[in-house]
């Protein structure tokens, strides 16, 4: 059998994702605020495009609304001339810049210990301020006290290595080692930040930052101290008697000493603790006016893109070099091809939203109990799109509703078993047991099996109870043996 090679034509059909392609799927799942970044990088690296003037954005409004003619019925207020003010008032200037007046005319002058020039301050609003963080409020304390240098170097390593919570986190004995330095002495250190604020900081466990809380109560500070370090889980479960017969002491005492054990504070960082708050702003907002709901993107802060005309002018000029061209051309291409993609972005973001309102609408009438169970393909086969898109569109995008503001993945639940027709979604069930638990009674709170038989009686709901026990756990809800509020 020979071997010889030959040539053949075949024609196949294949799918390729082109760069453009990626750049339109990618431009779908990006948050506004990423998409902001992003065509703010195009408007520095494409020449060729650029931003659409605020005139030109006005000239385009005034010319829509030529076609519709003011109305004759209109009435303006009259001028009313001027009137002379009376003796002793101020004469404000025409025209001040009152807004700007602090930031613009803050100068030497006005605050002589400021020895720079006033044009170069920033303004009161651009100035960044910083909340103080446990670190920062503990170092101020470090050197407001009269320590040695050696001890101020120990105390900056030990408040470097505590926890958000206010917790050491670190082994002593490294600390020594690093700082030639015996543990004894380390631990001397340690006892003098122990003073500090807040009370309990710079603990080790949950009961030593208790003890350390416990300085103030000279009188019972020994029971309470050795309830503490030996009974903490019989005073979490309520055993007041056991506690009181093994101390020795009435009942009576036990819950004296409870409340005050439940007033201290487990985590001394939490009003340090935390991040700065992130707020979200919606991508859609939903507004019902008379009996429809009306969809409106948000395109505020998102620039207007264009196409610059001088380069536009540059390709049709006969001196442009062969190259220049074929750079603009490139260019072009890519400016026209973005803003394509961010148009079938915000509508394909619109035609979604439009879908999930048409399945949605009792939610926005009556609440987070008639929330409809919907999967992406309902929304994918509604607007005849694949739900690889429906996905997309909805990741880290908001809705603003009558309801509240709701990330667009929200809207999609799962089926809970239930006798009604249209079904439940596990939100509605959570809601139904925040309910419950909201309206018992703290002497009888209800199991997780109780609020399952209630459920489906009372709203034909099919909850198992370890599914109940789920959703408590994800709304971050005690169970009913630590729910218990007995008479202290």
């Amino acid at each position: 059998m020979a071997i010889e090679i030959k040539q053949s034509l075949r024609l196949s059909q294949q799918l390729v994702i082109t760069p453009q392609l990626q750049q339109a799927i990618k431009l779908l799942q990006l948050s506004r605020l990423e998409l902001q970044e992003l065509v703010q990088q195009e408007l520095v690296e494409n020449p060729v495009l650029e931003e659409q003037a605020e005139s030109e954005i006005e000239k385009e409004e005034e010319e829509a609304t030529i076609a519709s003619p003011p109305n004759e019925h209109e009435t303006h207020d009259p001028v009313v001339p001027e009137v002379g003010k009376k003796d002793g008032e101020l004469n404000e200037p025409k025209d001040f810049d009152w807004e700007n007046y602090i930031g613009t005319y803050n100068t030497s002058e006005t605050f002589p210990s400021i020895s720079r020039k006033g044009d170069d301050l920033p303004t009161y609003e651009n100035t960044v301020t910083r909340t103080a963080t446990l670190q920062d409020h503990l170092l101020w304390q470090l050197h407001l006290s009269n320590l040695t240098d050696d001890e101020i170097l120990i105390a900056e390593d030990l408040i470097g290595n505590i926890n958000n919570d206010g917790y050491l986190i670190c082994n002593l004995n490294d600390i020594a080692a690093t700082n030639e330095h015996s543990l004894k002495f380390v631990e001397e250190v340690l006892h003098i930040l122990q003073g500090f604020d807040p009370p309990g900081v710079f603990a080790r466990d949950l009961k030593e930052c208790l003890t350390l809380q416990t300085q103030p109560f000279k009188e019972d500070r020994g029971l309470i101290c050795q309830i503490i370090e030996n009974y903490l889980v019989d005073l979490e479960k309520r055993h007041y008697s056991i506690i009181a017969k093994k101390t020795g002491v009435s009942v009576d005492k036990i819950k004296d000493v409870a409340k005050i054990i439940s007033m201290l504070e487990p985590k001394p960082g939490r009003p340090f603790g935390g991040e700065n708050p992130q707020y979200i702003i919606p991508d859609v907002y939903i507004q019902k006016i008379g009996s429809e709901y009306i969809i409106s993107l948000n395109d505020d802060g998102l620039p207007k893109l264009q196409v610059s005309n001088f380069y536009r002018n540059a390709l049709s000029q006969e001196g442009t070099p062969g190259k220049a061209k074929e750079f603009i051309q490139e260019k072009l291409r890519s400016a026209t091809w973005l803003i394509r993609s961010i148009h079938q972005r915000q509508r394909t973001l619109y035609k979604v939203a439009s879908s999930i309102v048409k399945f949605q609408k009792e939610f926005l009438d009556k609440g987070v109990d008639y929330l409809r169970p919907m999967v992406l393909k309902d929304v994918a086969d509604d607007i005849s799109m694949h739900e690889s898109t429906i996905s997309r569109v909805t990741t880290n995008k908001y809705a603003h509703t009558s309801q509240g503001i709701f990330e667009l993945k929200y809207f999609f639940n799962a089926r809970v078993r239930s006798t009604s027709p249209d079904g439940i979604t596990p939100e509605a069930v959570k809601n139904q047991i925040r309910r419950l638990i909201s309206s018992e009674k703290s002497a009888s709170p209800f199991s997780d099996q109780e609020m399952a038989e209630i459920l489906e009686k009372e709203f034909n709901m099919q909850v198992a109870r370890r599914t109940v026990a789920k959703y408590r756990e994800m709304l971050g809800i005690l169970p009913s043996s630590r729910r218990k509020n007995a008479a202290i």
